[in-house]
C-alpha cells in the first residue's frame, strides 16, 4: 500500500519553522494569513501582548465576492491594509502561514503593499 504524505501536517511543520524566526511587536505586528479552499483570512497580531490588532476575511460582512480566488484575496488585502492604516500601523512582518508565496497568498500580500503596508 502506498502511503500518501499529509499536506496539512507538512504545512503546519513549515509554519512552526517560520514562526520560530518571526514575531510581531506592537510597533510592527505580524500579518498572518490563513487560506482554506473557500475563504482567506488575514490578521495583524501583536505577539508580545498576545493580541489581535486587526482582522479581515472573505467572511466579513463588507466583503462581496468569492474568497476562494485571487480577486477575493486581493480584496482581503485591501481590507486589512485599510484597517491597519486606520489604527496607525504602516509596517508589518509577513507570515505566510506555511503556504507557498504564490497565488492567493501572493495576491493578498501585493494588495496590502499597494494599499500602504510596508513589508
Amino acid at each position: 500500500m502506498v502511503k500518501k504524505a499529509d499536506k496539512k501536517l507538512a504545512r503546519e511543520a513549515r509554519h512552526r519553522r517560520v514562526r520560530e524566526k518571526i514575531s510581531g511587536t506592537p510597533e510592527r505586528p505580524r500579518l498572518n494569513v490563513f487560506r482554506s479552499t473557500k475563504h482567506i483570512y488575514a490578521q495583524l497580531i501583536d505577539d508580545v501582548n498576545g493580541v489581535t490588532l486587526a482582522s479581515a476575511s472573505s467572511l466579513s460582512k463588507d466583503f462581496d465576492g468569492n474568497g476562494g480566488n485571487k480577486d477575493g484575496a486581493r480584496k482581503v488585502g485591501q481590507m486589512i491594509a485599510k484597517s491597519a492604516i486606520e489604527k496607525g500601523i504602516t509596517a508589518v512582518v509577513f507570515d505566510r502561514g506555511g503556504n507557498v508565496y504564490h497565488g492567493r497568498i501572493k495576491e493578498l500580500a501585493e494588495s496590502a503593499r499597494e494599499n500602504g503596508l510596508q513589508f
